[in-house]
């Protein structure tokens, strides 16, 4: 049965909301009692927020049971935003207000005219309303057209000539974000890219804790807890940031990139559509940690721009590609399961170039280059990982020795291990280092083709755009700018 909440101001003052240490309680000892519950039940802060626990997390507990305004500081895609939307979780499931309020007043301290005279008017009979949580959360990205009358208000002329009152009344207030976030939370996403003289704007808020409205002496005392995201390229004197509003920022709180593969990779699972529905998908492991590396890779290449930064979007979309070209396969091929490949990172090479912004050196050879040479010394790495030391020269020298194979993006997964058992020992080390099971085609597929590509980035042999691998081109072969692979891993 749904629960019965008080409807007027006499029932919710005869019930525990009236208690004396919940009636006026502010938001951020609501978020503080809340979070310190929540840290004694011993289970996770905040659901599907990955890699922070020792790291983000004890600073954000810090700030909050501080009752500190706070910002993220970090490059995109750091589940800066993901982290914000979380905090309403620790509010209250609901929260009473007097009914037809704008700004959440609250029934036993109101701060707008109109909440105030509607219990002087009607007294313990005034209409109580309930809002939920998830009202209480509001989000504004910044942008250089964000004005103060957007964010605090303004004046209404209409609403003063309807109700016949003066424009200096209270009444004819056309309320912005900031006061309909009362009683809740507040979070201003690309803080610095908000124009100075709105900027100027916060200070009361986060000083004195209100706000005026056009030069009129009406001061609404706000309860809200104001937290920002920026990146810290502009987050500095030098940047966009007016050092009066930084200084009154409580808390300052850095975050990351995942500092593992295998975390990224738990990340990437957890956000990448991967179950599609009908033909059933399955991802070999070693295909989804060439994925995740493509990203740490990308964030350690001096052609990247790491003041933009990699973000953990580029691995959840390019596994998503990954899967659509696997799936495309298995519809043209009629097969019962959808099984990625090593190489179909190339056919999703739009969701690496789309998600790195390059430095002049790299704008010279171009995002594509670039892109498949990430994938080279991806699968490179990964090799690495799980073979180290293998010996891959009877593979070598087949190349070397005039052999070359062709391996077609759309060909049945028997079909193209068929054409791999014909290098000798590459599908022997495949099952020998445990990249895959004897018994399973797909991911023996995609072992040959992580051996292959990690013989490619040590440029012991060469692979072209179709798909064809042969012989490396010795060093004094190469022309100066024309590799695919400079700057690789060598020999």
């Amino acid at each position: 049965m749904p629960v019965a909440y008080p409807e007027t101001l006499g029932a919710l003052r005869a019930s525990s909301w009236g208690a004396p240490e919940r009636a006026t309680r502010s938001v951020k000892d609501e978020l503080r009692q809340n979070l310190l519950l929540r840290l004694g039940d011993g289970g996770p802060l905040f659901p599907g927020v990955l890699g922070y626990d020792d790291t983000v997390m004890p600073q954000l507990v810090n700030a909050l049971l501080a009752r500190h305004n706070f910002i993220l500081l970090g490059l995109r895609g750091q589940a800066k935003s993901r982290i914000l939307r979380a905090l309403g979780t620790l509010l209250d499931p609901v929260m009473p207000v007097v009914a037809g309020s704008e700004v959440n007043d609250n029934p036993f301290a109101p701060i707008s005219k109109f909440a105030r005279q509607l219990l002087d008017e009607g007294g313990d009979d005034t209409p109580i309303a309930w809002v939920e949580r998830s009202q209480r959360y509001v989000e504004k990205l910044a942008t250089p057209d964000v004005t103060i009358a957007d964010l605090i208000g303004d004046l209404d002329p209409i609403k003063a000539a309807r109700g016949g009152h003066l424009l200096s009344d209270e009444l004819t207030i056309h309320y912005g974000m900031l006061p309909r976030a009362n009683r809740g939370i507040f979070a201003l996403n690309e803080l610095p890219d908000l124009a100075g003289k709105v900027q100027v704007g916060l200070f009361n808020i986060m000083q004195e804790g209100d706000v005026q409205i056009k030069g009129y002496p009406i001061r609404l005392a706000l309860d809200v807890l104001l937290c920002f995201t920026a990146n810290p390229e502009d987050y500095t004197a030098r940047g966009k940031i007016i050092t009066p509003l930084k200084d009154r920022v409580g808390s300052e709180i850095l975050t990351h990139y995942p500092e593992t593969v295998q975390l990224g990779m738990a990340i990437t699972s957890q956000e990448a559509w991967t179950d599609r529905g009908g033909r059933p998908v399955r991802v070999p492991a070693i295909v989804a940690e060439v994925v995740e590396r493509v990203a740490f890779e990308a964030r350690d290449d001096k052609r990247v721009d790491r003041r933009s930064g990699v973000s953990q979007r580029l691995p959840i979309t390019l596994l998503e590609n990954v899967v659509s070209n696997a799936e495309r396969r298995a519809a043209l091929l009629d097969e019962a399961e959808a099984t990625p490949r090593v190489s179909d990172l190339y056919a999703a090479l739009p969701s690496i170039t789309g998600k790195i912004e390059l430095e002049y050196e790299g704008e010279l050879v171009g995002s594509a280059v670039i892109a498949h040479e990430l994938i080279c010394r991806a699968a490179d790495a990964t090799f690495r990982e799980h073979a180290e030391g293998a010996d891959t020269s009877p593979i070598v020298a087949y190349f070397d020795n005039g052999g070359a194979l062709q391996v077609p993006d759309d060909v049945r997964a028997t079909a193209v291990r068929d054409a791999f058992a014909t290098v000798p020992g590459l599908l022997d080390l495949v099952h020998d280092t445990g990249l895959a099971s004897r018994k399973d085609v797909g991911a023996a597929v995609a072992g040959c083709q992580l051996v292959l590509e990690s013989l490619v980035a040590r440029r012991r042999i060469t692979r072209s755009e179709g798909g064809a691998y042969g012989q490396a081109v010795p060093e004094k072969r190469r022309r100066p700018g024309h590799d695919p692979y400079e700057g690789g891993l060598g020999n």
